[in-house]
């Protein structure tokens, strides 16, 4: 079972929704400026379409979960059977499609993903793989993911991708993470509190956990979201870590499973 403990009040979750949105249209204006959607991204096998593809396919999943959650059964029963390789086929299946065809479907679930988050009560609870959710969550995970597979897509496009406020949501997410990143690794969790400072796209200061606590990391919020989604190595980042559960912490670093 998946636990961010990670809390939102409604007010955090309307600032936030505006944010997932403007997400997507950033992403949607990038692809539909392109017509060869067959260019391979970072991720191996994935092109540009296998990217929208998933985004489409996971929203479509969000608004089951929240609308008929007793059918999403079949979701993951689905996402058993294929096992390690459901995300790949589902991808896949997704990318054959025509591109008009695939851009139009992505738009759709989104639109109403962002609806549904938005008119469903904080507290009401809803599946997910491996968890149960509440929207509270659902709206910076899929902001999170959006983010992250737009980060793909940009990067096959050799396109500067410019960083925003929109990235606190993810950072938050990586912090509190932090359990998850050590469970997934297979290691203990620390029981020592952390400290974390991040520079935001506009200079100020990031900051979560006790200012006296001795793990601590520190760096560009950038580059700590493309670590905790995976899209970059920690060597290839500007961040620092003090005590060895830190270090251990960037070395395993993720926000998923």
């Amino acid at each position: 079972m998946l636990d961010y403990g990670l809390d939102m009040s409604g007010v955090e979750r309307d600032l936030a929704l505006p944010d997932l949105v403007a997400e997507g249209d950033e992403l949607d204006a990038l692809v539909s400026a392109q017509s060869d959607w067959s260019r391979p991204t970072p991720a191996a096998g994935w092109t540009i379409a296998h990217q929208i593809a998933h985004l489409a396919s996971a929203d479509a999943n969000v608004l089951i979960a929240i609308r008929t959650p007793d059918a999403f059964d079949a979701v993951l029963k689905q996402a058993e059977a294929a096992g390690g390789q459901y995300a790949d086929l589902d991808a896949a299946a997704g990318a054959a499609k025509p591109r008009s065809a695939l851009l139009e479907q992505w738009r759709a679930s989104r639109t109403e993903v962002a609806a549904a988050l938005r008119d469903v009560p904080l507290d009401h609870g809803f599946p997910w793989y491996g968890s149960q959710l509440t929207a509270a969550l659902m709206v910076p995970l899929r902001l999170m993911e959006t983010w992250a597979h737009g980060q793909d897509v940009f990067d096959a496009l050799g396109v500067s991708h410019r960083p925003t406020g929109r990235l606190r949501h993810v950072a938050s997410l990586g912090v509190v993470g932090r359990e998850l990143s050590f469970h997934a690794a297979q290691l203990p969790a620390p029981a020592e509190p952390f400290r974390v400072e991040l520079t935001g796209p506009d200079g100020r200061t990031w900051a979560w956990g006790p200012e006296d606590a001795v793990q601590r990391v520190q760096g560009s919020a950038l580059d700590f979201c493309l670590r905790v989604t995976r899209r970059r190595s920690r060597a290839e980042t500007d961040l620092t870590a003090v005590g060895e559960d830190a270090q251990k912490w960037l070395d395993v670093a993720r926000v998923f499973l």
